[in-house]
């Protein structure tokens, strides 16, 4: 609901027709998508007393997931470049930052989401299944239907693995060179007021990245273990449940400074 009237209020609020606005659009939708994803249907289950999900819903499930989760990745990395051309090169934003820049920008990350989930569910589905059909997870998460697979995943899970690894790790590079040029640029603004303002856009944006690199990292790179620990489960729900619930976009507000 949050997102939703999020949208619907920028949407119709023509002052905000602008980069910033664009991209959180964007990255509403996706945190819409990666929440839903999942916990509907894992309430239905609980509801129902169910524990069941079909193997195209399990498909489905990775693809979406995985789709919604790169391409918000990569959104938050292009939200960083925008941050950065607005505090440290105000005069040049516009140009910069126009219309079709902005578009094509938005279209890279959704395209980034779908080629990444392509293969990882490529990846994860073309291998036989054949120990068990239980799941020890409240969807369907790519190490625990690993778990599942009668050959051997070593190979494959490597190059998953390391693909993700740098693929994520050069967004995260980004993201910290841009907020250092930020910071520095912030530093040398005479304002208190103007500290503040910068440190409220960017700290929140800051820890989602981190959240979602962090937990990610717990979830998929640690030993596949044969039953679900707390620690899994706390992984697994701090990547997939709670960034979209602490957006960054809820606490921004405007960001040019001279």
């Amino acid at each position: 609901m949050a997102n939703l009237l999020t949208i619907t209020a920028v949407a119709l609020s023509h002052h905000l027709h602008n980069p910033m606005h664009f991209f959180l659009i964007n990255l509403f939708i996706l945190d819409l998508g990666s929440i839903s994803v999942t916990i509907p249907k894992s309430m239905s289950n609980s509801l129902l007393n169910t524990k069941w999900i079909s193997y195209a819903g399990c498909v489905a499930q990775v693809f979406c997931l995985f789709c919604f989760l790169e391409a918000n990745m990569c959104l938050l990395t292009v939200m960083a470049y925008d941050r950065y051309i607005a505090i440290c090169k105000p005069p040049h934003y516009e140009i910069i930052m126009n219309r079709r820049a902005c578009v094509q920008m938005a279209a890279c990350t959704w395209t980034a989401g779908v080629i990444y989930s392509a293969l990882h569910t490529g990846n994860t589905f073309t291998i036989p299944f054949c120990h068990s059909n239980i799941i020890n997870q409240f969807f369907c998460e790519i190490p625990q239907l690993l778990k599942l697979s009668c050959s051997d995943t070593y190979r494959r899970e490597l190059a998953a693995l390391s693909f993700s690894v740098f693929l994520c790790l050069c967004c995260f590079v980004f993201i910290v060179v841009s907020y250092v040029q930020i910071f520095t640029a912030v530093w040398r603004i005479p304002s208190q007021q103007g500290h503040q303002k910068a440190f409220s856009t960017c700290i929140p944006h800051l820890t989602v990245v981190s959240l979602l690199l962090s937990t990610g990292a717990i979830a998929y790179m640690k030993p596949i273990s044969d039953s679900l620990s707390p620690l899994d489960l706390l992984a697994t729900v701090l990547y997939c449940v709670v960034p979209p619930l602490m957006n960054p976009g809820r606490q921004t507000d405007g960001y040019h400074f001279s």
